[in-house]
């Protein structure tokens, strides 16, 4: 290991580089969740070190105000055993000390516990709370695993910055083709039923993927919706081409509104779930197949108008064959049919991405497994910055879109064809706190 590259900097590089291979998600998340479990543990044990010294490595001590007598002197590995599997931490060495260092967080001999994933849980959840945090690791090792409030406002000061920064950033220099927008349920209040995080993400015009915002929301009504929406154009987003969203009235009525210009694509996957859920166990799989097959375009056929109208009547064919023998199964096709063809108007190479909205439920899931470990949330604060982090860092891994001329060509004119002249979204350039203003929805938004 280099010199001067802390064990901290080598497990942030090892993060980056599981999602710079690509490959599957859902095995990169679970490898990224054990390395920032790994990285939490360093991190932690290497600011007690900070705390203990008084000073920050390489600091030196004559220059540094209440500086204590020592120095570190390299690493020693060590192995605690969690329940999840062992996570092999670089235990920081020191000399010349006027008493023994021992760490608060792990003792002298602890080489297994079965509660450090509600530690790791806890404190990523409650680190915008420096008392909760401590709350936290003494629940989980005991009062003798507490450790001093400034070492937890340095763990975690840097996830509270990074987080508000991200929050707040301008999305004026973004110009998106395609915005997901999903939600993921859970609880954070005291005797209330689960309640939604609301998500955007996108591709640019590049083909580059962009996790564009994060916020909580009593509800997925439409209003809830708008305002989430309307609090992105206030940082500057302007309407994408097409927008990918699940079948919610409430999001559907809020896009409609609030981006009355864009396209709006159902997600394919989604629609899947609700027409089989009204189909019996013994035609599940023979209308499962019928359903795909709706969507097995020939090769031949080149995005546009056509292939949309071509994809419609085979809707019309499965609703006339199925109709008599599962009625609702057929109202659910036929309901909002037209937004489940408008991604055949795009660059085919971008059809299989943009058809649905599924791959950040993924991810999702892996936060809501992971906070059944402390159940119910400790607040709205904590929930949100959980799965910030959780999505920020799975963005890293996210692929983007393949970007030909002749599909580059495809979307100029479609941006023109429905996009012209650009506006911004309601509530665009207005000063956060201020009144929204009267905005008229059909010009709104381009």
């Amino acid at each position: 290991m280099p010199k001067r590259v802390s064990p901290t900097e080598v497990l942030r590089d090892q993060i980056d580089a599981v999602f710079a291979q690509g490959g599957d998600l859902a095995g990169a998340i679970e490898t990224v969740a054990r390395l920032g479990a790994q990285l939490l543990l360093q991190s932690a044990l290497e600011a007690e070190v900070t705390d203990f010294l008084g000073r920050q490595r390489y600091a030196r001590a004559a220059l540094t105000d209440d500086a204590k007598a020592g120095m570190r002197n390299g690493y020693c590995d060590t192995t605690v055993k969690t329940t999840a599997g062992p996570v092999t931490l670089r235990r920081p060495k020191l000399r010349g000390t006027d008493e023994r260092f021992c760490s608060k967080l792990f003792g002298k001999h602890v080489t297994r516990t079965n509660t450090l994933e509600a530690l790791v849980i806890g404190s990523y959840v409650r680190g915008l709370s420096d008392r909760d945090v401590e709350n936290a690791l003494a629940e989980a090792l005991g009062d003798d695993g507490a450790v001093s409030r400034s070492t937890v406002s340095r763990i975690c000061g840097q996830i509270k910055e990074q987080f508000d920064a991200w929050r707040q950033r301008d999305l004026s220099g973004i110009e998106l083709d395609y915005l997901f927008l999903d939600a993921s349920f859970f609880r954070y209040h005291v005797g209330v039923s689960a309640e939604p995080v609301v998500a955007a993400w996108g591709i640019d015009t590049k083909g580059k993927p962009v996790f564009i915002g994060l916020d909580t929301a009593s509800g997925e009504s439409t209003e809830s919706w708008k305002t989430f929406l309307a609090g992105l154009g206030e940082r500057g987003l302007t309407c994408p081409l097409m927008v990918i969203s699940d079948g919610a009235k409430g999001l559907i009525a809020a896009v409609e509104q609030v981006m009355p210009k864009a396209l709006r694509q159902r997600c394919l996957i989604h629609r899947s779930r609700n027409l089989l859920s009204k189909v019996p166990e013994n035609a599940l799989a023979e209308v499962k197949e019928e359903y795909w097959q709706i969507f097995d375009i020939p090769d031949g056929m080149e995005p546009g108008l056509t292939t949309v109208a071509f994809v419609q009547k085979r809707i019309d064919a499965f609703a006339a064959r199925w109709k008599n023998a599962y009625p609702s199964a057929v109202r659910c096709i036929l309901d909002d049919k037209a937004s489940l063809t408008e991604y055949l108007r795009m660059p085919r190479e971008h059809w299989a991405r943009i058809r649905h909205s599924n791959f950040i439920e993924r991810t999702f899931g892996e936060t809501r497994r992971r906070v059944k470990v402390i159940g119910r949330l400790p607040g709205e604060h904590s929930c949100i910055s959980l799965v910030w982090a959780v999505l920020d860092r799975a963005a890293v891994g996210w692929r983007g879109l393949a970007v030909t001329t002749e599909g580059q060509r495809l979307l100029a004119r479609l941006r023109v064809t429905l996009l012209a002249p650009p506006a911004q979204l309601p509530g665009a350039g207005r000063q956060s706190g201020s009144p929204p203003e009267e905005t008229n929805p059909v010009g709104a938004v381009a």
